[in-house]
This record gives structure tokens, C-alpha cells and sequence, in this order.
């Protein structure tokens, strides 16, 4: 329904009245102005009280807000997200409450005192704001397994569903390829190892595929875990199923399963680190040179420091079904060095020596040397010398 708006003189004469009028008399002008004109009661009121214009707008009202947020803030925001390699918003607050008093007691975050204030208590909606229009880099998917028969039988198949997560300790493992897109000739992998329960991630660079480099290379990440290796879980490639890798297991008393065929969610935690960790360090390019491989340990090393102790990871802990939709229930950002140092199952022996490594660590310095190990790994910067 159109307003009939009242002219400007016929206003002024109400609002004279009104300043000198009664509390009551005050309401008889009040409704005589509200049913003249069909405006609301409350705009009506600021009208005679001369809040407002008489002019009718004819878009709402809209007050804006007042900034909280400057423009420093959104320069420390981005540059925290750089040392945290760009991870998701939830976990950056995480990783904020743990690391912000060290990245600025290092010297790493030159910010003003209001600026540390609102960083320590920015939410994660608010990030999402500040990174809104951040460019995001997206990676193709390429993969490739070659099927293992020998022991299949005598490898129990585990699934995503029955599977024991709550236990640190048991690892699901993988290989991920370096072809560059063709799986012709001999190229590098990277065997994955992720712990179900704590998130605690290793990884190892083998020339091929070759049942004898990706057992050494299971061993090696054996020792560099700050627990101890209860069971493993593979895909059921020819590098996993093998009579070398079923007879460690056996004399060393290890839990081996392996996924179902065709089935990656039988391996879930794994494949999602071979993109979050592998892929988006080294990328889908192709490293069949010898000197790459030794680079990519190198790297590896590194980013398992700053990956276990600095990045945190979330967990499923419930799926509760709403009609046709499954809302998934996620823990608390932390990371998989602070999930071990929780755990009760890891002795106090480890959780110190993995106390006193990162007490020792300089965050910046690490993703420094990261972004220079990366860079070194190119082809272009890389001597000749193909993988036997």
C-alpha cells in the first residue's frame, strides 16, 4: 500500500505542537500522524521528534556497521596464513591459540598491540572474510595401482567402517606416483604413511615401485615414528602384497589388512593426506632423475616436522542423519603432535623427546626452508641422471 506523505509545512506545524505538547496531547498527535500518513509508529515519532527527514525513502534504512577489523589485521591474517601453508579457517584459529605468542616472540609477526589483541581473538567466520577473494590452487587427480595377487587370501580385507581409530599405532599406508600424467617408464613414488588415530603423517621417496625399495622405506618411517607401529593397512598393489612385507609383519607381530578392491574409501585417512600433504607439496609433475629423489627426502623431512607439529587436523566423530541430509560432526582443530602428547597409550619417554623437538623449532625458519627445498626440486634445476 502506497504512503500518503505529508508536505513539509503540515509537518513543521505537528512538531511545534508536539514540543510543547502534554504526554498525553503528545499521543493524539502521535496517532494523528500515524493514520495521515500510514507511516510506522516508531518512524512516525522520529519524525516529530526531528530524527528523521520527511522524505520517504523508498529503500529501507540500513545503518552500517562499524569496522572492528582494520586493514592491519587482514595483512597479519594473510601472512599467519602463509606460514600455516593456507590451511582452512577453522584450523588456522587453532593453530593461532598454540603458535601466535611464539611467531610474535620470534620476531615473526611485527604488529601493533591492538592488532596482537584482535588476533588473538579473531573467529574463524572473520577470516573467511578477510581471505574471501584469496586465489585457491587447484591440482588435478591423476593415480595408478598395479594389482597384487600373491597373498590376498591371507591378508584379511579391513574396512573404512570396522576399523578402530581410537588407538595410535595403526597406520594406513600408500604409494603416490610422480609420472607428470604418463605412467610410461620409471618414475619416482612417495610412500604415505598416516596414523588413524592421531593424524601423524610420514612420508618416504623410493626411485620405483620395486617391492624392495618400498619395504626399506617402510622400515625407515618405522623409526622416525614417536610410537610405536602396532598394525598397517594397504591397497592391495603388488608393492603392498608381497611375501617380504607378509613375513615382517608376521615375525615383528604386526596387525597387516588391506582394503577392499576398488574401494579407496577402505583407505580414507591415507588418501586424504596423499593430497593435503603430497600433492599439494610436489604437485602432479614428473621425477624420474635420481638427484629428485634424494631432494624429495630432503623435503620430506622437513615437512613432516611442520606438518605433525604445526598443522592442525580435525576428526570425525559422529554422523547424525536429518531426513535425507547427513550432517558429519568434526572435533576440535589440533595437531597430530598435540593428539600424541594427549594420547594415554604413548609412553612418557616419547612425549618427552617429542616435547624437547618442539620446543626447539622456529616456524617461519621451517617454512622457509620448505618453499627453498621445493624450488630446488624443479627439473629444470636438477642434473641429469635417470632412475635405474
Amino acid at each position: 500500500m502506497n504512503q500518503a506523505k505529508p508536505n513539509q509545512e503540515y509537518l513543521e506545524k505537528l512538531r511545534k505542537r508536539y514540543a510543547k505538547a502534554s504526554k498525553k496531547e503528545r499521543t493524539g498527535i502521535l496517532d494523528e500522524l500515524v493514520a495521515t500518513s500510514e507511516y510506522h509508529r516508531k518512524h512516525a515519532n522520529a519524525l516529530l521528534r526531528g530524527h528523521r527527514g520527511w522524505k520517504r525513502s523508498t529503500t529501507p534504512l540500513r545503518r552500517q556497521r562499524k569496522r572492528k577489523y582494520t586493514e592491519e589485521d587482514k595483512r597479519a591474517i594473510l601472512l599467519i596464513l602463509g606460514f600455516f601453508d593456507y590451511i582452512s579457517s577453522k584450523r588456522l584459529r587453532s593453530a593461532m591459540d598454540a603458535e601466535l605468542a611464539t611467531l610474535r616472540k620470534q620476531g615473526h609477526l611485527p604488529v601493533s598491540a591492538e592488532c596482537y589483541e584482535h588476533l588473538q581473538t579473531i573467529s574463524a567466520s572473520s577470516v573467511d572474510r578477510m581471505r574471501r577473494h584469496e586465489p585457491r590452487t587447484i591440482l588435478r587427480h591423476r593415480g595408478g595401482t598395479k594389482p597384487g595377487t600373491l597373498l590376498k587370501n591371507k591378508i584379511p580385507i579391513r574396512t573404512f567402517a570396522d576399523w578402530d581409530d581410537k588407538r595410535i599405532g595403526f597406520e594406513e599406508i600408500d604409494l603416490v606416483q610422480h609420472d607428470g600424467g604418463n605412467s610410461s617408464g620409471v618414475f619416482a613414488c612417495t610412500l604415505n604413511v598416516t596414523d588413524v588415530s592421531s593424524g601423524w603423517t610420514e612420508m618416504r621417496a623410493v626411485q620405483n615401485k620395486a617391492q624392495t625399495h618400498v619395504f626399506a622405506a617402510i622400515k625407515h618411517i618405522r623409526q622416525r615414528l614417536p610410537f610405536d607401529l602396532l598394525g598397517i593397512d594397504s591397497d592391495n598393489g603388488s608393492e603392498f602384497i608381497n611375501d617380504e612385507l607378509w613375513r615382517y609383519a608376521v615375525e615383528e607381530k604386526l596387525t597387516f589388512t588391506r582394503g577392499r578392491v576398488a574401494r579407496k574409501n577402505d583407505n580414507a585417512f591415507v588418501e586424504q593426506k596423499n593430497w593435503s600433504v603430497v600433492r599439494r607439496i610436489v604437485g602432479y609433475d614428473r621425477y624420474d632423475k635420481i638427484a629428485q629423489v634424494r631432494l624429495l627426502n630432503a623435503l620430506y623431512d622437513l615437512c613432516s616436522i611442520y606438518t605433525n607439529h604445526f598443522l592442525p587436523v580435525t576428526k570425525l566423530i559422529a554422523k547424525k542423519r536429518e531426513g535425507s541430509h547427513v550432517r558429519r560432526v568434526f572435533d576440535e582443530p589440533k595437531t597430530p603432535y598435540q593428539r600424541v602428547l594427549d594420547s594415554s597409550q604413548v609412553c612418557d619417554e616419547y612425549k618427552a623427546k617429542l616435547t624437547a623437538i618442539h620446543n626447539k623449532l622456529d616456524l617461519v625458519q621451517l617454512k622457509t626452508m620448505i618453499d627453498k627445498a621445493i624450488d630446488a626440486i624443479k627439473p629444470s634445476k636438477v642434473p641429469p641422471g635417470q632412475l635405474p
